[in-house]
Formats: C-alpha cells, sequence, structure tokens
C-alpha cells in the first residue's frame, strides 16, 4: 500500500510541477502545451473573427467562458488530479504482468521517423473515432457525453467541452492503441498532439471549410456541425464520429451532410432542460433515472 500512495504523490506532484514549468516557459517549447493551446486557440479565434460562417453569432458567443473553463480544465486541472491513479493502474498491471508490449501487433520503434508519426497518428485517431461510436451507443456513456453536445452555438473552445468521465474512458484505450504499436510515443508524438489540437478547434469553430476533395480524409467544422444536429436521420445514434479524420466516417458509412448553410440547430431532445453551469452539468450523469 505504501508503495501505491508513494507512486500517486510522486506522479501527482510531477503532473504539477510540469504544468507550473510549462506555464513559466522552463520546459522545451515542443513540449510546452500550455501556452501551445492558447496559442492554437487565439489563431482559431482570430481567423473566426475574420471569416465567420454565421456571421449573426457573437465574437463572444454563447457560453464562450464557460468553454474556455472547460478547455484548461479539461487539458490540464484534470491531468493533474486523475495523474496519481494512473500510475497506480500502471503498477497494478505490471503486477499482472501486462506490459507495454503485451498486446503489441508490430514495434514501429526502428521505423522511419516520419513513417512512426502516420502510424501513430492513424491508430490514435481511430481508438477516439471508436470511442466516439461508443459514447452515443450507449445510453450510461452517452449521458456524460450529453455534456459536450449541450453546445448551442459552435466556436473552436466547444473543442474541448466534455465531462472529465470521457477522459476515463478515453486514456485506456488510447493506451491501448499506443500498446498495439509497440508500447511507445514516437520522440516527435508533439507533432501529432499539436496537430489534433489545431484540427479539433476547426472542427468546431465558426468557419465553412471543407478542405476540397481531402474532405473525405480530414474532418472540417461542416461535417462536425451535422454531428452536433439536434435532428438526426431516422434511427441514427449519431453521425460524423471523426475526430481528426473523416475517413472512418466514410469507410463505415456514418457520414451525413445533407446540406451546408450552417444554420441547423445544434443540441439535442430536452437540451433546454440540460444544467447551465460547470458543476451540475459535471453532476448529471451520476443522477439515477438521467439518460
Amino acid at each position: 500500500m505504501q508503495k501505491y500512495l508513494e507512486s500517486f504523490i510522486n506522479s501527482f506532484q510531477g503532473t504539477l510541477n510540469w504544468t507550473w514549468k510549462s506555464i513559466i516557459f522552463d520546459v522545451p517549447w515542443y513540449t510546452n502545451y500550455f501556452w501551445g493551446l492558447i496559442a492554437i486557440s487565439l489563431v482559431v479565434w482570430l481567423l473566426e473573427i475574420a471569416f465567420p460562417w454565421r456571421k449573426e453569432q457573437a465574437i463572444f458567443r454563447k457560453d464562450f467562458w464557460l468553454d474556455t473553463f472547460y478547455m484548461f480544465f479539461n487539458f490540464f486541472i484534470f491531468a493533474i488530479v486523475i495523474s496519481g491513479v494512473y500510475q497506480i493502474l500502471g503498477l497494478l498491471f505490471a503486477e499482472f504482468n501486462v506490459t507495454a508490449k503485451t498486446f503489441a501487433l508490430f514495434d514501429i520503434s526502428q521505423w522511419n521517423p516520419f513513417v512512426q508519426l502516420f502510424v501513430f497518428f492513424i491508430i490514435l485517431d481511430f481508438v477516439q473515432w471508436f470511442t466516439h461510436v461508443l459514447l452515443h451507443k450507449y445510453p450510461f456513456l452517452w449521458k456524460f457525453h450529453k455534456v459536450h453536445h449541450s453546445v448551442k452555438e459552435m466556436g473552436f473552445a466547444a473543442h474541448l467541452r466534455y465531462h472529465w468521465m470521457e477522459n476515463i474512458l478515453y486514456k485506456p484505450l488510447k493506451t491501448f492503441g499506443v500498446m498495439i504499436i509497440g508500447g511507445f510515443e514516437p520522440e516527435q508524438a508533439y507533432i501529432v498532439h499539436f496537430i489534433t489540437i489545431a484540427i479539433g478547434h476547426l472542427n468546431h469553430s465558426n468557419m465553412k471549410i471543407t478542405w476540397g476533395p481531402l474532405k473525405y480524409i480530414f474532418n472540417n467544422p461542416v461535417m462536425h456541425l451535422y454531428h452536433h444536429a439536434s435532428v438526426l436521420p431516422e434511427g441514427k445514434s449519431g453521425v460524423n464520429y471523426g475526430i481528426s479524420l473523416s475517413l472512418w466516417d466514410y469507410i463505415f458509412k456514418t457520414d451525413y451532410i445533407p446540406e451546408d448553410s450552417g444554420k441547423i440547430e445544434i443540441g439535442f431532445e430536452g437540451d433546454d432542460k440540460f444544467p447551465k453551469d460547470f458543476i451540475h452539468q459535471n453532476l448529471y450523469g451520476f443522477r439515477k433515472g438521467q439518460t
């Protein structure tokens, strides 16, 4: 028990210290996700202001500041709080002889660095796509995912507005994805992380971007707006599940873009009764009888 407690404390303190060092620029720039997130957010926000899709939407749209708080909470505060728990889980797996290479299908550690990044990006994006499908398919997961779909006006910060329980599901599956490719992240994985943040921000932004023929590969704001549509095709629990890539939706026939005016209503049935503040939104999924 002592080693688990020490491991928890050390991991918690380590994540806290790393975050503080990031804030004061005491880490390499390419691993400084704190200021990197701020820089990407400012760039996408300025692009939204300069090239708005829904021109009637205010610069400080509905729930702008709530979504901004979610952005920092989910990216940093939650990571600090939960870091020790993940460290303990790692120790437990080790005791059962489950290592980073247990589920490895292939080892990419000796491959060309660019190929490593490409495979890393593809596998993690598919794992996130599949996880996203589960969040819509199963009611006990959907009630947590409702936080993200309670957004009523789309903007870049809506990207990271989600219930912290989603991290509990995403993190192990993403870790499993890493284990599949040999149990490690490529040395230049920070490139993938920054790219996915930028794509996620753009997908939720108030800009009309389709990427032309590349729309069949990369997700985009038009496609993702319909993921948030309050009225879905009959018999569908969700559409356009893509995170960075739209590819999976076209392969598995979950794509849906009937038009591109940007005027559709977003949300879900009964969202007018959904809590409007951070605390009650994050308590919602734990209440009995909620669906």
